[in-house]
């Protein structure tokens, strides 16, 4: 499908999205304003690679959560190509398919957290990745060893980009408990997203 216009400034926020919550949305928009970009563009993982002995969601819910927290955004918008790839989803593939599509001239910002760029040596192909596009990385409460990564991947600091974004104090995982022992996760995630969560019964340890 056709993303947008090359001549803009394009973030990509990809992610299991197990399910997507308010902190998603807040790194999101703070990117878009931070950094002038005219879209952020959130990727629902297909089949996460590094999770792979992890039980997930099956992504139909997945991005139907992802539709409904960013339909009230108008520059934010959902690509399923990740989805609609089969086996494992790479986000160097990922970044790739969205730069040939986009054109030489659009400028990529890959939006993680401070953790996730740890991980970074990990990830398939990570130089490649690096001469791609930017990292906008949210800070943590550790950023852990910059030379480290440095070492790995040359060049890699001086693509990285710090937002300047509130620290989101709750994630996808414990949303997922509350859900399980009956808690309310109102406020934690868009009101959409826990009616959806609701009528589905997902994340309960009795369905």
């Amino acid at each position: 499908m056709k993303l947008i216009d090359s001549k803009n400034r394009i973030g990509i926020l990809g992610g299991t999205f197990d399910p997507i919550h308010l902190g998603h949305l807040i790194i999101g928009e703070q990117a878009r304003m931070e950094l002038g970009l005219s879209k952020v563009v959130f990727v629902p993982a297909g089949k996460p690679w590094l999770k792979s002995d992890e039980m997930v969601t099956s992504v139909e819910h997945r991005e139907q959560m992802v539709r409904l927290a960013t339909a009230t955004n108008s520059n934010f918008q959902v690509s399923t190509v990740e989805v609609d790839r089969p086996g494992p989803s790479y986000t160097v593939d990922t970044v790739e398919m969205m730069k040939q599509e986009l054109g030489s001239q659009a400028q990529l910002f890959l939006i993680m957290g401070a953790d996730v760029l740890n991980e970074l040596p990990r990830w398939r192909e990570p130089q490649r990745l690096s001469q791609m596009c930017e990292f906008v990385v949210v800070p943590r409460a550790s950023r852990g060893n910059p030379q480290d990564l440095e070492s790995n991947i040359p060049g890699i600091t001086s693509r990285i980009v710090w937002l300047n974004s509130p620290e989101i104090g709750f994630g996808s995982t414990m949303i997922r408990a509350r859900v399980a022992q009956g808690l309310s996760i109102r406020y934690l995630v868009p009101e959409k997203v826990e009616k959806y969560i609701t009528e589905n019964c997902l994340y309960r340890i009795d369905r």
